[in-house]
């Protein structure tokens, strides 16, 4: 088999791996929490281009399924330990409660791998998607150090005790994936797109919580009806 390493869809995936490599040493070498939040968002970008340009340009492969994996495990699943990890050391936590923050990349990767054999998430998720758990203990971890949230260390803890869960939960989240710009088929991306919008234009880095917060709520309000009616 012909292995094609630098197609421009793995450039980009590279992209979001360095992202993510960038991310931890922010937060574990330079204790910036704030550039740490500042990569994983922009390894988002990365995880979200590779697969749009993947499609635009037919290069689909193997090697790249693969790669796109390992760079979410790393920028999604390992960078928000090490964030979540300062971020219990920065309410008062000791190293030991500090390591509850590796539950995060365990389910990490046990949501990644569902992932790659689940065929029914390829238009929706099974628990939470691993970018956006990452989005949401980031700016947390931002909001803490930036002292724009006061909270003791059994929080962040909890967090990475919920987080974990809902990598994993059964609850059907909807994706972003645009299969058309028609707006019955896409109402609800196009109405969140709108509030998530609104938010960060009047809160900044403090509505990202709040928008991964309702991500969760609309998705888990929409699969509690889906299963009524069906």
């Amino acid at each position: 088999m012909k292995i094609r390493y630098f197609t421009l869809p793995n450039i980009i995936t590279l992209g979001n791996l360095l992202c993510g490599c960038l991310a931890i040493w922010a937060a574990w070498c330079a204790g910036n929490m704030q550039l740490a939040f500042v990569l994983v968002a922009l390894g988002c970008v990365f995880d979200f281009m590779d697969g749009l340009a993947a499609r635009l340009l037919g290069q689909y492969s193997p090697l790249g399924v693969q790669l796109d994996s390992l760079a979410d495990m790393v920028t999604f699943g390992v960078a928000p330990a090490a964030t979540l990890s300062l971020s219990i050391k920065l309410c008062g936590g000791d190293l030991l409660l500090a390591s509850a923050a590796m539950i995060v990349p365990l389910f990490s990767a046990l949501r990644l791998a569902r992932f790659n054999i689940d065929q029914e998430q390829k238009v929706s998720f099974r628990g939470l998607p691993t970018p956006a758990n990452a989005l949401l203990i980031t700016s947390i971890g931002y909001l803490i150090q930036d002292s724009r949230l006061s909270v003791g260390p059994w929080f962040p803890v909890l967090l990475a005790v919920v987080c974990a869960w809902l990598l994993i939960c059964p609850v059907e989240m909807f994706s972003f994936k645009f299969t058309s710009l028609a707006w019955r088929p896409n109402a609800v991306r196009y109405c969140f797109a709108a509030v998530a919008a609104v938010g960060l234009a009047l809160m900044d880095i403090a509505a990202v919580p709040v928008i991964i917060g309702l991500y969760i709520v609309v998705s888990v309000v929409m699969w509690i009806l889906k299963r009524w009616r069906g």
